[in-house]
């Protein structure tokens, strides 16, 4: 099975990294382009197409005019240097190196600038969040501009890993990207909920940690089938059958 997940909006490109397997994006023309179209952009036009504060767009202005013709500089691997609560429960830094060779091949990175990324294709410091309305000369948005190139991606995958399924780990502003009509695969889609004021809720922060926790699980147990997912247990979550459908898998917790 292949797992997709979103990035993150907080990096890490300070801290020690031992790993120094990496490979290259495959959207590199692309990037370069889109690049390109953020170089012109001022401050003031990041606040308002990306709703951020004025200290963050000064720092975005600088590193798209600062950003590196060559991908190795100022760089490193998309896995290591995403941060937030995905990240934190993927914990990519303790998979050693079978589990990233793993990783690899079962989990892919949606991009708002690079498309798709594997998790050692190296990254520079970036923020463009899919959603973002950045007009190009193909169309007003990001989904325009990546059209059916992200899907065709993931095809490619699905047959290299001879599997039907993608397991969706993605925020649906990421997994929009996605042409489901022309996937090769079936999609699978975990929903973790917790028990909040007499029910079972999604709570953003526990739900993005336990996306990450199972994308980790894709990676180490390599589930071949849907039902494999259901054996997912970390951190107090277990599989809901009366709550889950054939394509949405739930799990539930109640934290003491």
């Amino acid at each position: 099975m292949l797992a997709v997940i979103s990035p993150a909006k907080t990096l890490d490109f300070e801290s020690p990294v031992r790993i120094r397997k990496h490979t290259l994006p495959e959207f590199a023309t692309e990037t370069a382009a889109l690049v390109e179209v953020m170089r012109r952009q001022k401050a003031p036009d990041l606040m308002r197409l990306m709703a951020i504060s004025e200290q963050l767009a000064a720092q975005n202005v600088a590193r798209y005019r600062t950003w590196s013709d060559d991908p190795t500089q100022n760089a490193r691997q998309a896995v290591l240097a995403f941060m937030g609560d995905v990240y934190a429960g993927l914990d990519a830094r303790s998979l050693g190196s079978r589990g990233l060779n793993s990783a690899q091949q079962r989990l892919r990175i949606l991009s708002g600038l690079y498309g798709v990324l594997k998790p050692l294709d190296l990254i520079q410091p970036y923020r463009l969040e899919m959603g973002t309305m950045l007009e190009t000369a193909r169309g007003k948005n990001l989904y325009r501009y990546w059209g059916p190139l992200p899907t065709a991606a993931l095809n490619a995958q699905l047959e290299l890993l001879r599997s039907p399924y993608l397991v969706n780990l993605a925020s649906a502003e990421y997994f929009r990207v996605v042409d489901e009509k022309r996937l090769a695969g079936e999609v699978v889609t975990p929903v973790f909920k917790d028990w909040s004021s007499g029910e079972y809720k999604i709570v953003s922060f526990f739900a993005k940690r336990a996306r990450g926790m199972m994308a980790r699980f894709v990676v180490e147990q390599r589930p071949r089938r849907p039902a494999e997912l259901r054996d997912f247990a970390s951190d107090g979550y277990r599989y809901d059958a009366k709550r889950s459908t054939a394509a949405t898998l739930v799990f539930t917790r109640k934290r003491v």
